[in-house]
Order: structure tokens, then sequence, then C-alpha cells
């Protein structure tokens, strides 16, 4: 574009335009502004008659602030912004004549020492691709058509419904065929992925991070721009028309969501105006170790605000349906992966951060009260008390909690030679003993198949049909357990490959029957999961499940029920551990009446052995496993076998 004609001011004399009231300020200052990105950042608009663009930027401790771009040459003093009179911080001008899709930066003399800086916009919408760094002018304007997602959508993310969630990486889900180092855009991939997840059954997809980020390989948990989507696959509107597509499809989104840290990029947050502003001063409080990246200052009102818009943002602006918040421990922790003497203790002298913990439960308390039909979802690894519980009773207010200490026990328990699963039946188990002490959804994510940890098949043991079926036999354990889930894309099928974010997905595969069945099966399960209230209408409440057998150990076979709140809705989970087919096993039932499989792993359908129960298995007045009622039933190979009566 052609050289603005004319500077900051438009006629001498008159007030400077600003989107900032009095008190917006009071609200930026005391942390409970929620919705920043209506102010800072910039934005189109019409002043006295005159077309440009408003720009406002925090930064407290500059001398000196400016707008720079290719409309004014990079000039450090063409287009100055002019620093508030309240002592905000903020920057603010109106720069006419320039508008949508203009490339700028802030340029930053700091007070500290003179140091000057060009920085990235923090509430900047779009951003040019990596490895140019520069923010663009953009706008959030979009036409959407999911109002009767949105209408109805409390009943798709309530506490009480099926949440079968397929976690992608957008950029490694499917390449583009003639470029495969290239993107998709994200138009390209909702025509493959919204029928797809359709196809399969799955509820909501969770996008792993999709905010600017200039390190590829970080898989975009080190973000550089919080507000603005990544542009190595298209632009915001693409990304809304990807989550329309998703919503008219009846399929809900989660957002990844990352407020434990950021890179130290130039032009991005670190030493934003030549002093820590996001971060803390202190390494041993602001630096993180395991990803060499830097921790946002929690205490601080104007950053706590900054955290909280951007939460919002992407429910507002761009409908999403929840956000899974990531590390969620190591903001909980103030010696989170530190030794002795690398961290500070809190006024108490204990290790929680209480200002993170604060933070929390002010976010949840935000979030539930402008969009009550989301949910929050933390990846939160340690025993802290209270994470998915009311913060009026103490908690810290989030919907949801990954059940990592399931995930863990049950893929050590599968990995496991079957003829030895018998001396690890409390190591399956275990689970249930605090299953129901939060509201836990039960993870198979992306942390699973990388880093030399094998894909989830591989991790399987025995030939390829005994893998087959063991990952069939644990995808139905998953799924009748207490609980929401998460799957990482590949692992529905199969994939063998372990994860690598640089190449698609191996979808050749389900051309050949091992991963076809698995894929069938899995669709199976999810048929199931959602149209069986016995398996979500209870699946954060103890009624809601009952151990009928866990003795078994020599035969390593356990059954259990699950149930709804209409007590015909029961169902009963066999589930054999070992590849020995076992007739005429006798399981205790609550009720009598007539059975039906409904869902049996071993069909050959989904490639296994065919062993099935077929017509009605008619319980017998035979007392088993404590109950009064008993079936006999023939126990196929490393398989589930689900029945109900009808």
């Amino acid at each position: 574009m052609a050289k603005s004609k004319k500077k900051t001011e438009i006629v001498e004399g008159q007030q400077p335009y600003s989107r900032f009231s009095d008190f917006d300020i009071h609200l930026f200052r005391s942390g409970k502004h929620y919705k920043l990105y209506e102010k800072l950042g910039s934005h189109v608009v019409e002043h006295h008659g005159v077309k440009g663009t408003y720009f406002a930027v925090w930064a407290p401790n500059a001398n000196f602030a400016s707008v720079i771009g290719n409309f004014n040459g990079w000039n450090k003093t063409e287009h100055p912004l002019s620093a508030r009179w309240d002592g905000s911080g903020i920057w603010e001008a109106f720069v006419p004549n320039i508008g949508r899709g203009e490339i700028y930066k802030y340029f930053l003399r700091s007070n500290n020492g003179g140091a000057e800086f060009e920085k990235a916009d923090p509430f900047a919408l779009f951003c040019e691709v990596a490895p140019k760094t520069a923010s663009i002018i953009w706008d959030n304007w979009y036409e959407w058509k999911d109002d009767n997602w949105m209408k109805n959508r409390r009943k798709h993310n309530a506490l009480n419904a099926p949440m079968s969630i397929y976690e992608v990486h957008l950029g490694s889900w499917r390449k583009d065929p003639a470029n495969p180092d290239g993107y998709l855009t994200y138009s390209q991939i909702a025509d493959a992925l919204v029928p797809y997840v359709e196809e399969m059954g799955f509820t909501h997809v969770e996008f792993m991070p999709i905010m600017e980020h200039p390190y590829t390989p970080s898989w975009g948990y080190q973000i550089t721009g919080y507000f603005s989507v990544a542009s190595r696959m298209g632009t915001p509107q693409e990304l809304m028309d990807l989550i329309d597509r998703l919503h008219q499809a009846g399929i809900g989104v989660i957002m990844d969501w990352v407020p434990s840290h950021f890179p130290n990029d130039a032009h991005g947050l670190f030493r934003f105006d030549g002093t820590s502003l996001y971060e803390h001063e202190d390494p041993r409080k602001g630096y993180h170790p395991d990803w060499k990246s830097y921790i946002f200052n929690y205490g601080r009102n104007e950053v706590k605000s900054f955290l909280i818009s951007n939460a919002l943002f992407w429910l507002d602006r761009y409908h999403a349906d929840g956000l899974r918040v990531d590390a969620v421990a190591s903001m909980l922790y103030l010696d989170y992966s530190r030794k002795h003497g690398e961290w500070i203790p809190n006024e108490f002298g204990g290790r929680e951060n209480l200002e993170a913990v604060a933070m929390f439960r002010e976010l949840n308390e935000v979030v539930y009260k402008e969009f009550p039909d989301t949910q929050t979802i933390a990846e939160e690894s340690t025993a802290f008390p209270g994470v998915s519980r009311p913060t009026y009773t103490g908690g810290l207010g989030f919907g949801m909690k990954w059940m990592m200490g399931w995930m863990n026990d049950t893929l050590r328990y599968f990995a496991r030679d079957p003829m030895h699963r018998k001396w690890h039946q409390d190591e399956f188990t275990f689970s249930l003993v605090y299953a129901f002490t939060e509201n836990f959804m039960l993870p198979l994510s992306h942390d699973e198949v990388v880093y030399g940890k094998g894909s989830l098949i591989k991790k399987m043991p025995g030939d390829e049909w005994q893998r087959a079926a063991n990952l069939r036999l644990l995808f139905a354990y998953m799924y009748t357990h207490p609980g929401t889930k998460l799957m990482f894309m590949g692992g529905e099928f199969g994939q063998t490959a372990e994860w690598n974010f640089e190449k698609s997905l191996d979808w050749h595969l389900t051309e050949y029957a091992p991963h076809a069945g698995i894929q069938a099966c899995m669709k199976a399960i999810n048929r199931l999961y959602k149209n069986e209230t016995a398996i979500h209408e209870q699946q954060f409440l103890p009624d809601g499940f009952q151990w009928i057998d866990t003795m078994d150990r020599e035969n390593a076979v356990i059954v259990y029920s699950r149930k709804g709140t209409n007590p015909a809705d029961t169902i009963t989970v066999v589930l054999n551990m070992t590849p020995v087919p076992r007739g005429n096993y006798r399981v205790g039932v609550q009720t009598e009446g007539n059975y039906h499989e409904i869902l049996n792993t071993d069909a050959k359908e989904f490639w296994g052995s065919g062993v099935l129960n077929e017509g009605p298995i008619t319980s017998e007045t035979v007392a088993c496993h404590g109950q009064k009622q008993s079936v006999l039933l023939n126990l196929p190979p490393l398989a589930a076998v689900i029945m109900k009566i009808k």
C-alpha cells in the first residue's frame, strides 16, 4: 500500500481517538477487564470522517512508542503513539488511510537503559507466515451459520452427555497431496475432517494449539500470538469456516490453550518493553526449566486481564465450545521441575502458587458466567484437590480434569504379556478407588505417542492379531470406564508409526484388514457410548458404576456394570484380558431376563476371530459373583463382551 499521507493526529487540537473509557482503565488495572481484545491491538475505524486504524499497546516502561510498517517505510518516528495521561502504561494513536491487510509492528524505546525493540502486537488478530514476524491488521468478521448448534450446545457439553473427543494436530492430520511438505488450509482440512469425524462418531474435536507460534516443532505450545491464528494454515475466517462446518455437523470444538509459558522470541512477549512485563523478573518464578520458556506473572493484574481476555476471546469470536488448559500442574506448584533452592515459597512457606490458583478460580468463574454452555478441562497430573470442583467449595472450578493416573496404569497393564496380567489386576482396577473424586476425562493423547514411546498399537504385546485385539479391548474398556474420553488422531485406526508432526497420518493403513477392523470397532464403540445412557448419564457419579467380579485373577477376567438413572438401561461389561477363549463362563448379573450382546470386540467385522454370543442369553437362578442370577457366556480371546437386557 501507499504511504499514509497524514500523521497520527488528523486535525491539530482535536481530542485523539481512543477506545478506552476511564472505567476500562480501572478494570484493566484491577485485573477485571475480560474483553481487552476489544480495546488493545489494531482496529479499523472511522474518525472524524476519515478511515484508518487505531493502535493501542501496553508498554508502561517505554519512553517512546510508535507504529511502523510498509505504510511509513518502517520509519520509527513518523507515526508516534501517545502515552495515556492516566498512568495505565497504554500507548495509542489513530493512523489514517491504512486498514485491513497492512503489516505492522510496534517500535518501543525502553526507559530501562534506552534499549530499542520492534515487537509484534500481543493482540494482533493475524500475523505474517513464519519466519516473518510482523502483525497484520485484520478483523474477526464472519457470517456464522451454526445457530442451531449454538442454541442447543448446552446438552452436548453437559456433564451427563457423552463426550468423545478426537484430538487433532491440524498441521499433520492430513497433508496436501500435491505438496507433502506443505499445509492444507483450514477450509481444505474441513473438506475431509468434518465428514470423517462425523462418520467415526466422535462428539467433539480438540485442536492442539492453533495460535501463532514461530517454531513448528513446538506443536503450537510455544505461542507468540495469543489472539492470532496460525497463519501457515490460513486466515482467521478460514479457521472460523472449519469450526462453523463442524458445528453444522453436530460436532463440538475444544481449543488447546496455553497460559503456562511463552518463548523468548525477540518479537514476542518476552521483556516486551525492556522489562519483565508479562513474566517474573526473578528466574526462580519466571523461567520454566523444562521448556526453556517464560512463566506469566499471574499476580500482575494487567497480565491476568490479558490471559482471561484471551480465554474468552476464543469462546466469543471463534465459537469454541471449551478450553483444554495445558500444563496446569506446572502453574499450580512453585517448585515444579525445580530442585531445592531453585524456587521461592509462597507467603505461607508452601509450594503452591497462590496467584495461579486465584487466577484459575477467577478464569473459571468468568467463563461459566459468560459462556455457561461451554467446558474448561484441566491437564493436571497431580493430586491437587478440587481441580474440577466449584470455587464456592474451595475448588479451582474446572469442568473436568484429565485422568493421568488411569492413562499411566492402563497403558502399563496393557503392555504386559497377557499371561502375566493375572499378577497385576490391582494395577488395572486401582483407578476406581479415586474415579469420582474429580470429573475425570480419560486421555490417550499425543503425549503417549511421541519421543520414543511408540504408537498405541506398538505398545500392545503379541503378534499382529493380538496387538489389534488388545487395542480394540483397550478402547472398549476406556469407553465403558467412568468419565469422558479423548483419543489422539491415528489411534482410532491403529497407526503403527509414532506420531511425526512433519508427516501426514498413514491413512493408507485403513486399506488393510487389521486397521480397517480397529477403525470399524472404534466407530461402533463411539456409537455405543452415545446411544447407551448407562455409559454417560452418570459418568461422574459412583451410582453409575459397580464391580461385579475382579477376583478371577487366574483367568484375568474382569466384570462390571454401568448404570443410568433408569435401571433398565444397565449394561454388563466382561473383559477377557488373555488370548485364551473361555466357553461356558458364568457371570453374575443383577437382573433376571434375556440379555443380548450389544458389542463384541472379537466380531469378524473388526478383524476378530468371531467368537460371539448370538441370540438371547437367558439368565438362570444360579448364584454367582454375589448375584442371585447369572448367565453363561462364550468369552472371546482378548476381547470385551458388552450385554444388556432387551
